[in-house]
């Protein structure tokens, strides 16, 4: 058996979404419910563990053999919810992304070419038979987008402070999914009628299209997951990124620029600290 490390990171945010179990069709569905049941079902830090193992493998796995049965379970007034990992989906989707955060040096040690040649084949076979299908899970590297942030309210913010146990500090935020769909077409209609179009505003249309896919009593997360250890416990407890994004989408509104200058500059001084670490020894 493969010595898996212990360690905690890597720096990764992560958009959920949770679905009613009503949304899955059988026998999905009753395998979902039977998973919900378990006495103990497995963490982020599971999953994480899980593919550290395949990387460390010889030769390494870029993307599992088969899909993950595994999902995160939650409740929403009192519905059993629940978020897929779609582990072998999501991996094909980040192998994607490598050539743009990695030299192909890098790249080809970590992973070589002829892994990440078979990923490929596997997946355009796999995409063919299932051209619908999307992931539950998104993920960003070092960062939280500011286009999530436009899902969610100050008032959802959930924050635990790290345990006397050793357990790690907490920041998430949680909402339903017709609030989140709200907010996102309030923020970008307020967009397009203030500033020119550009990268936030193309973020929040994608990301509208995703969340579109989804169950209407869904439940959306933003978890900042690996990120608690990029920052500080005093910045982390401080963090209103939310609030930020917020008080900068209603100032453009209401044609107060300067307050949404400031706005906006609380929040990208933030996270230029954050992902300035990506690159420190």
């Amino acid at each position: 058996m493969s010595v898996v490390s212990s360690v905690l990171v890597p720096y990764a945010s992560y958009l959920r979404v949770y679905e009613p179990l009503a949304a899955f069709p059988e026998p999905e569905r009753s395998h979902w419910a039977r998973y919900a049941g378990r006495a103990r079902i497995p963490t982020a830090q599971d999953e994480l563990r899980r593919s550290l193992a395949d990387l460390v493998a010889t030769p390494p796995v870029g993307v599992p053999a088969h899909e993950s049965a595994d999902a995160f379970v939650a409740e929403a007034d009192g519905v059993v919810c629940v978020c897929p990992w779609r582990t072998r989906l999501r991996g094909w989707l980040a192998l994607g992304e490598l050539a743009d955060l990695f030299p192909e040096p890098v790249l080809d040690a970590v992973l070589p070419p002829v892994v990440r040649g078979q990923a490929v084949a596997d997946h355009e076979r796999w995409a063919e038979r299932n051209p619908d299908a999307r992931p539950w899970i998104l993920t960003a590297l070092w960062q939280v987008p500011v286009r999530w942030f436009v899902l969610f309210s100050d008032e959802e913010r959930e924050y635990a402070a790290a345990g006397k146990g050793g357990e790690p500090p907490v920041l998430r935020y949680r909402t339903p999914m017709v609030q989140a769909r709200r907010r996102l077409a309030r923020a970008l209609r307020t967009l397009r009628e203030t500033v020119d179009e550009g990268p936030l505003t193309g973020g929040l249309v994608e990301v509208g299209r995703w969340l579109e896919e989804f169950h209407p009593r869904a439940l959306v997360e933003l978890d900042y997951a690996g990120l608690v250890h990029a920052l500080p416990a005093e910045r982390l407890a401080a963090d209103h990124s939310a609030a930020d994004v917020a008080e900068g989408v209603e100032a453009l509104r209401a044609g107060d620029t300067d307050r949404a200058s400031e706005a906006y500059g609380r929040l990208a001084e933030r996270w230029r600290a954050v992902r300035d670490r990506q690159f420190a020894n």
